[in-house]
């Protein structure tokens, strides 16, 4: 018997659904995408037919209404992901939802309870878990390319207008009440969620926040380390009021026989040990979540495990809570 077909409807179809994620629906084998809605119905109708998709709708209700959709991807500012991912797994629909999964661990609790009272389907977007290039980095760790792992280096130093972040009408990213927290909430989630995937669950870890330009509204720095087993010491830091000039992303693993380096946000890894050095590069895909969605599809058809459990989600937040306290 041939599995169902997983049919989509997407939550909030704004930028971000435009090329990352949007059109992989529809290439993936097995995969159809039926649906979207956005509160201004004209921006989702306009989606629509650019899109080809058949229908649109401004009532998140009335999407999730539709007997037809058995998948609903939540693409909204993480205010409403908790809302919209409850709203979906209570009526029956497996759930993708972007990062950060939710404002908080408290609401990812919520969501992670609603997920196993219902023996429900949920995966997040951590879509970089499935890109080569941080395949191939996972590949070297395990690996044993440089040797035991010792320390590894994170630094994400941007300006007050991070190029990194998807533009898009409004500021809702340095909005707690909406983002969570500032630009860290946004883009750190994609590094923290990396170390687990490659390092496996913390055995403690400890950071701050501060906030260096009094006329914000959220932390502009943070600062944190993560005990990973074997030892293992993680430094990260993230600041976002440097000038242009002077932006970082970098990451650094370092092992005892060499070091692998590399970028969240770029596409290649360069490995150094005694016996040289050799760069990795790879091209993103043009949608750069089809892999990660291709996975998910695997896994709400039955055919293969979750790619990015609510479990492991739900640690990543209890990180960024503590990451996120405020000193004064």
């Amino acid at each position: 018997m041939d599995n169902p077909k997983i049919v989509w409807g997407i939550i909030g179809c704004g930028d971000v659904t435009e090329k990352k994620s949007g059109p992989a629906f529809n290439r993936i084998n097995n995969s159809q995408l039926m649906a979207v809605m956005r509160r201004d119905a004209a921006k989702a109708a306009d989606y629509a037919k650019r899109h080809q998709v058949p229908l649109w709708y401004s009532d998140a209700d009335d999407l999730l209404d539709n007997i037809d959709l058995n998948a609903i991807y939540v693409a909204t500012p993480p205010s409403s992901h908790l809302a919209y991912a409850l709203s979906a797994l209570r009526k029956g629909k497996s759930v993708y939802v972007e990062k950060p999964v939710t404002l908080n661990a408290i609401e990812a609790e919520s969501l992670l309870a609603e997920v196993k009272s219902r023996n429900g389907k949920l995966v997040v977007a951590h879509y970089r878990r499935q890109l080569p290039l941080f395949l191939k980095v996972k590949e070297l760790v395990e690996n044993a390319e440089i040797g035991q792992l010792r320390t590894v280096q994170l630094r994400l130093w941007q300006s007050r207008t991070p190029d990194l972040v998807t533009k898009s009408g409004g500021d809702w990213r340095t909005d707690p009440a909406v983002s969570g927290g500032g630009y860290f909430f946004d883009l750190a989630p994609h590094q923290l969620d990396l170390m687990l995937y490659f390092f496996g669950m913390p055995i403690s870890y400890d950071g701050f926040s501060i906030i260096q330009d009094r006329d914000s509204a959220v932390a502009d720095q943070t600062t944190g380390t993560i005990l990973f087993n074997n030892q293992l010491v993680f430094h990260g830091s993230w600041c976002f009021n440097v000038a242009k000039e002077n932006q970082v992303d970098s990451c650094e693993i370092v092992g005892s026989l060499g070091r692998i380096c590399f970028s969240i946000f770029g596409n290649s890894v360069v490995i150094e040990t005694g016996d040289g050095e050799q760069e990795f590069r790879f091209d993103h895909p043009e949608n750069i979540q089809l892999p990660m969605i291709s996975r998910a599809v695997e896994y709400f058809s039955g055919i293969g495990p979750n790619p990015s459990p609510i479990e492991e989600a739900l640690v990543l937040m209890q990180i960024i809570d503590n990451f996120s306290t405020i000193r004064q």
